[in-house]
């Protein structure tokens, strides 16, 4: 799934922007209505419906017109927090779209909001935990509220929301509002419950909320980068993996959607843009009625599947294709992905098209093939080193990250040692590494032992950090007196002097904020700007950053004509 943290050469998400967009052709979806009515034939889970102390639904004094909540009477502040992955970025932007359309207010001051909304994450309990304990310092903010004020009142989104529905609510009766990953539409209405004194959760999953008609609104300042979610929830099921638990089963926007909001934002400026999924590159569109009898794309050579071929649909292939083709002067990533859905012809369009980074995700979790099978991932060691090699092949200089989990469930000294041996073999520019935790509703919970101690988990988990970043600081010396195409971010966080961005292998490079000329010669000198190009000469590096001195400001076209 998408990813949380980092080791070595990772980046936290930078928020992403897209304020001021249009509405696009919207998907089928849960209503707010049928959120209220109760849940559709085909939903998996029920919704928890809006209760109080005494059980009762919400009473009569909730504002209503024609069936619908109104907006609050007066603006009502709301204050958000993201934990964890891109996705959830994604999700904050989405669910902030939907509250200010219905009236609220946004404001970046804890102490100003009338409204704290949480945007969490359950793939790790420590993520959890740094919930709980945030929720904590919450209470006293709740308990120091002034009467003359409106309550205070504090909702949990997202995939912990998912996870911990009943506890969430019933823990020091603390929370107001619970909503899962696809009941951000509901919003409105459960925040008008609270309103009136009790406490409202719709934990509903649903299997085709995509938000394909909600365009999120930018919830930072910037303009540079943004991303833009494609399909929603994942069908591997791998054995350790919360994901299709607190996100559902996969299913994806139509293109023409996905199309018209990357074309907003290449007017807004965005200079680059991450499509996002939690299976991303298995992207299958199956809107369009022509394309229903579409052959399924084969998988990479030696993955397998726990679930039958989907045939139909438009695919990830013809997706990066339309999307790279938008704005030349606009990078294309994507993540998380998973390394069996990378055909021939995506490989091949990352090679010819300038404006998608040569840069892969292929999450491996393990160098043991035996480790492997107990995570159900599809695919053996020697089938990912194939692949490893066949990626670089097709896409000559490409830049690898990755995913590792230490002390997965019966993992071995000598299982330990092949994981070692895969990233020194592989040698990544970028690394997220963690120590298995072990989740309830997982296959793993269900079937397997938890059996590596702590302090073994932590131990392998930091000579598996110590290796990557030997490895990737070697990668990165590589560079060293080369050129490189940086796309500016902003200042560097530890000095006001130097400016940061990235490369086209999304390893960060900082540079002096000085006056440059422009590569063409048609402008005056002048210091770059947050979304501007230039070339960076690398004159040194470690496993985390490059630095270098500019040497000018150019575009992303005019770079690749003279590579």
């Amino acid at each position: 799934g998408a990813r949380s943290g980092s080791a070595g050469g990772a980046r936290s998400p930078p928020p992403p922007p897209g304020e001021g967009r249009r509405p696009v052709t919207p998907v089928p979806a849960l209503s707010v209505a049928a959120a209220v009515a109760g849940p559709p034939e085909h939903a998996r889970f029920p919704p928890l419906f809006p209760f109080s102390a005494s059980g009762a639904r919400p009473g009569p004094q909730l504002r209503r017109q024609r069936g619908r909540f109104l907006p609050p009477a007066a603006p009502v502040a709301v204050y958000l927090e993201t934990y964890g992955c891109q996705m959830n970025v994604s999700d904050a932007e989405i669910a902030w779209a939907i509250l200010q359309k219905n009236g609220y207010a946004r404001t970046k001051e804890l102490d100003e909001a009338d409204v704290i909304l949480l945007v969490t994450c359950s793939v790790r309990e420590k993520a959890e935990q740094t919930i709980w304990n945030r929720l904590r310092h919450l209470k006293a903010l709740k308990a120091r509220r002034p009467r003359a004020r409106v309550p205070l009142r504090i909702g949990i989104l997202g995939c912990m929301a998912e996870r911990l529905k009943e506890e969430i609510l019933d823990r020091e009766k603390l929370v107001d509002i619970v909503a899962g990953p696809d009941a951000y539409r509901d919003l409105p209405r459960l925040l008008a419950v609270a309103e009136s004194g009790q406490r409202a959760a719709n934990v509903l999953l649903s299997l085709d909320e995509t938000y394909a008609d909600i365009l999120p609104v930018q919830t930072s300042a910037g303009g540079t980068t943004a991303f833009v979610s494609i399909m929603r929830g994942c069908d591997n099921m791998c054995s350790y993996c919360i994901v299709p638990f607190t996100r559902g089963r996969e299913r994806s926007r139509p293109v023409a959607s996905i199309l018209q909001e990357v074309r907003l934002l290449s007017e807004q400026g965005v200079k680059e843009v991450t499509l996002l999924g939690q299976n991303v590159n298995s992207f299958r569109d199956t809107s369009e009625v022509q394309f229903q009898s579409a052959a399924a794309p084969a998988l990479s050579r030696g993955f397998s599947t726990v679930y039958k071929a989907k045939p139909g649909g438009l695919r990830f292939a013809h997706l990066l294709d339309q999307v790279s083709r938008i704005d030349p002067e606009m990078r294309i990533r994507f993540t998380s992905p998973h390394p069996k859905d990378f055909p021939d012809e995506v490989l091949q369009l990352i090679q010819e098209r300038h404006n998608i980074c040569k840069q892969l995700h292929l999450p491996a979790q393990s160098g043991s093939t035996r480790v492997l099978e107990a995570m159900r991932r599809g695919y053996t060691r020697e089938a990912y080193l194939e692949l490893v090699q066949h990626v670089r092949e097709a896409i000559p200089g490409v830049s690898l990250s990755s995913d590792f989990i230490a002390g997965f469930c019966g993992e071995t000294e000598d299982d330990h040692q092949q994981t070692v041996s895969l990233l020194r073999e592989v040698r990544y520019n970028v690394g997220f590494l963690f120590a298995y935790s072990m989740r309830q509703k997982t296959r793993a919970y269900h079937r397997l032992q938890d059996d590596v101690p702590a302090d073994i988990k932590k131990r392998r988990l930091e000579e598996l950090i110590a290796v990557f970043r030997e490895e990737a600081a070697r990668a990165n010396e590589a560079l060293v007196g080369q050129s490189q195409l940086v796309l500016v971010e902003g200042p560097s966080k530890r000095s006001a002097s130097e400016l940061c961005g990235r490369n086209d292998g999304n390893v960060k490079v900082i540079f002096p904020d000085t006056e440059t000329a422009d590569a063409a010669g048609c402008e005056a000198a002048a210091r770059a700007r947050p979304g501007d190009y230039v070339l960076v000469k690398v004159t040194s590096a470690t496993s985390q950053s490059l630095r270098g001195v500019l040497l000018c400001r150019t575009t992303l076209s005019r770079a690749a004509a003279c590579c």
